[in-house]
């Protein structure tokens, strides 16, 4: 099982990096069980390519084979694990691909359900995370997908909408000439070499499409965000952040001019049966849905008033519909919380929702820009006062330099 469980991991992220990260063992190591496994079958299973890893015909034989005989196990585990549920604890498993957020969202997931064992998985790799969804081997995952770079949503994994453009700011030296400025255009930076993390799905593909866009071809080069740091400091590189991104000695974090780095940010889980008949047997307009191009639906123009994070869930969550269940034709979900309840995932996004609006908020960049641009975000707090809005700079008509 272990072996075919690599297998199906090689072939899922088409990179013996990313499956490795995904299995939670050594690239080296994982090409060596490869190898192995090539050699008992007696024939090569995977080629390398420069776009990674794909199977032979005789790999896509023993796929087919495999994944039937994966997909049995992981439901056979789950079933113990259900029939044993009445003596185990509860568990409350979360992935995500790295969010400052996520330290709120685990703060308040252990005050909801503080009788469950809550664990969270991180990964770089967005797609990895969606397939452990789909695998029942995480409840939920909050991820992110860069814009005109789509992800992989597998068959049977819902989607609720938390930011549908996120910006994406820039990370340079404060001894950058553009770092004095507020707010920084990409030609100011065409002379920089940019950095990506090509283990982070759509990074790449994404940044190379808006320098395109823009006329521009620096240098792209490739490395790990979480070691960047020391590089934008001495001025090397130049790399995209997350606009919650925290401050750090000698790195300027600064939003690019007209936002052409976006990525949509919203918490995956196994889709639920729902009841599709009221009370008069016709169907409720109860699910929000994506459009075709799965965009969430407008939210309106910015209301003056508190809004819950609940309220806030229903009204942006961008659910793709599910199927109903035969039998019964009510909400059903094997994963328990410590109550023995079903596992609520609107409780889940509102947290998300709360976790994510308070680190915003905290960013002094990130807050100008949601004042600025009046993002629904702003529809979890009270507006602004006007002192709030004086201390921002942003009293009087918003200016763009």
């Amino acid at each position: 099982m272990r072996h075919l469980r690599a297998l199906c991991a090689i072939a899922d992220t088409g990179s013996l990096r990313k499956a490795a990260r995904q299995l939670g063992m050594t690239q080296p190591s994982l090409t060596t069980q490869l190898r192995r496994i090539e050699n008992t079958v007696g024939g090569r299973l995977f080629s390398r390519e420069v776009t990674g890893s794909r199977p032979t015909p005789l790999g896509r034989s023993v796929l087919c084979r495999a994944r039937p005989i994966v997909a049995e196990m992981n439901a056979l585990v789950s079933e113990v694990r259900l029939e044993a549920g009445q003596t185990a604890d509860a568990r409350l498993r979360i992935g995500s691909t790295g969010s400052r957020a996520v330290v709120g969202w685990l703060r308040r997931l252990r005050a909801r359900y503080p009788d469950a064992d809550t664990t969270i998985h991180i990964d770089v790799s967005a797609n990895a995370l969606l397939q452990m969804v789909a695998a029942n081997q995480l409840d939920v995952a909050f991820v992110h997908e860069v814009e005109g770079a789509p992800l992989r949503v597998p068959e049977g994994v819902e989607r609720r909408v938390l930011v549908e453009r996120e910006p994406q700011f820039v990370a340079l030296a404060e001894t950058h000439p553009a770092a004095a400025r507020p707010v920084v255009r990409l030609p100011e930076l065409a002379a920089d070499q940019w950095m990506v993390d090509p283990s982070v799905d759509g990074e790449g593909p994404g940044l190379r499409r808006v320098l395109a866009a823009a006329g521009l071809n620096p240098r792209v080069v490739y490395g790990d965000y979480l070691t960047a740091a020391d590089l934008v400091a001495s001025g090397e590189v130049v790399t995209p952040c997350q606009p919650t991104a925290r401050s750090r000695q000698g790195v300027a974090v600064r939003p690019l001019h007209g936002d052409p780095l976006t990525v949509r940010l919203f918490l995956a889980s196994r889709a639920v049966p729902v009841a599709r008949t009221g009370a008069d047997g016709s169907a409720p307009d109860t699910v929000v849905r994506t459009g075709a191009d799965g965009s969430a639906p407008d939210t309106g123009a910015r209301t003056g008033g508190t809004e819950s994070a609940p309220d806030m869930a229903a009204r942006t969550a961008a659910i793709e519909p599910a199927a109903p269940d035969p039998v019964s034709d009510v909400p059903v979900d094997v994963d328990a919380t410590a109550s023995g309840a079903p596992l609520d995932v609107d409780a889940l996004f509102g947290d998300l929702a709360d976790a994510y609006f308070e680190i915003a908020w905290a960013s002094v960049a990130y807050r100008q820009w949601l004042v600025r641009n009046e993002s629904p975000l702003l529809r979890l707090q009270e507006p602004p006062t006007r002192d709030e809005l004086d201390i921002l700079g942003l009293a009087g008509p918003a200016e763009v330099s």
